[in-house]
């Protein structure tokens, strides 16, 4: 005997799941087609209720199987679908990256500041060293430190200043810009943007390439990659970079100096010129010994603080927290915290993709503007350059109620 009850279909476009009300529908017809038709099929009564029930549970499988379907779509896929698909290509969830910072280390000439020295901003954040490095003549070296916790950790500048362990000839420590916000678990969304970079990874000499090879590199964030295929100096950006003729452009966010150095050296064609204001020595592993060397060449963008002006009509029935509730928004929105697009290296930064966020905060949040600017916020847009690092901070986020 046939059932009433409409089943899961295939189509061209994908799998069609009958709605609740039509699982219902079918169970109920055969209901009365058991009892010999005239059944009091009000959803009130036993049998009723008992419909109810099995049509529930039809439509809870149904949902079910619609959910495994959708997790072997790259565009629909969530959680350990996702990190099953990903790995078909040798990709892994990143675990989280820590704010790193730019710091200026005085004292002594000849102190060797060791990696893994470690210093402490006014918010009792702890950052270690990671590279180390002798303080020259002039008295101070600029180190790159990073925070212990994983996690979009504002480290505004002028804020890292206490030295944490002491080490004979290193007097002090400050930062002159803020530090370049880590990362949260890796979103479903940044997860699929950079598997579907990773698919170019086995190519070579393209952009594309380059970028895949990047972007796999451990603790990598961020990256963009450019080139002149002229054979004169062109300027790029709104910071107006120049690029050498003939040249390949690499500006990365996180990831150790040497790994990034190798990935583009592994990816780029012969011959060509690099820029950046990070010089690495590579070499050629194709030879044992001696092993011909390389200077590879990118860009460590510096910070680019964003700031924020935000007007919120009055309410006495707002959030007693509310400028707190709304800074933690935009930050969340502005790193990919909340699971959109991060501003990356090179894009256009619109005022536009914070006001859903902000409003999502409550009903009774009205945005009345949203302005923001790496100098005063009166700005509907910025455009970062290619030799830029946005960021933003909690500090740098002004809540006016009007």
């Amino acid at each position: 005997m046939g059932t009433n009850v409409p089943q899961i279909q295939w189509t061209a476009t994908g799998l069609v799941v009958p709605s609740e009300a039509a699982v219902l529908t079918g169970v109920l017809a055969d209901f009365n087609a058991a009892f010999g038709g005239n059944l009091n099929l009000a959803l009130n009564t036993p049998q009723g209720q008992l419909a109810t029930s099995l049509a529930a549970a039809i439509s809870n499988a149904y949902a079910l199987f619609a959910t495994f379907v959708n997790g072997v779509d790259p565009d629909l896929n969530d959680t350990f679908m996702q990190d099953a698909i990903a790995r078909i290509y040798f990709l892994n969830r990143n675990p989280g990256t820590p704010t790193v910072v730019a710091a200026t280390c005085t004292g002594l000439a000849g102190t060797v500041i060791p990696a893994g020295a470690q210093a402490v901003d006014s918010a009792g954040n702890r950052y270690v060293c990671q590279t180390g490095g002798t303080i020259p003549v002039g008295g101070s070296i600029v180190l790159p430190f990073a925070n212990i916790a994983n996690g979009p950790i504002a480290c505004p500048a002028g804020t890292l200043t206490s030295i944490y362990q002491a080490v004979p000839g290193w007097d002090s420590i400050t930062n002159a810009a803020d530090g370049v916000l880590g990362t949260n678990v890796e979103s479903r969304e940044a997860f699929e943007y950079r598997r579907e970079q990773s698919v170019a990874l086995n190519a070579h000499g393209s952009l594309d390439a380059i970028y895949a090879a990047v972007f796999d590199v451990e603790g990598v964030t961020d990256c963009y990659v450019y080139e002149n295929v002229t054979s004169a100096p062109i300027e790029v950006g709104s910071t107006n970079y120049t690029l050498s003729p003939h040249s390949v452009y690499v500006a990365v966010i996180g990831g150790d100096d040497t790994a990034v150095a190798e990935a583009i050296w592994s990816k780029k064609d012969l011959g060509c010129d690099m820029n950046g204001n990070t010089s690495v020595t590579v070499a050629d592993s194709n030879y044992s010994f001696p092993q011909p060397s390389y200077t590879v060449k990118f860009e460590r963008p510096a910070a680019l603080p964003i700031k924020f002006a935000v007007q919120i009509a009055n309410s006495s029935s707002l959030p007693a927290d509310i400028i707190a509730q709304v800074q933690n928004a935009i930050v969340n929105a502005f790193t990919g915290a909340d699971g959109s697009a991060p501003v990356r290296i090179g894009s256009l930064l619109l005022a536009a993709k914070f006001y859903g966020p902000v409003a999502a905060i409550g009903s009774t949040v009205s945005v009345l503007s949203i302005l923001l600017g790496s100098g005063t916020p009166n700005q509907t847009s910025q455009q970062i350059g290619i030799d830029q690092a946005p960021t933003v901070s909690a500090a740098d986020i002004t809540v006016t109620l009007v």
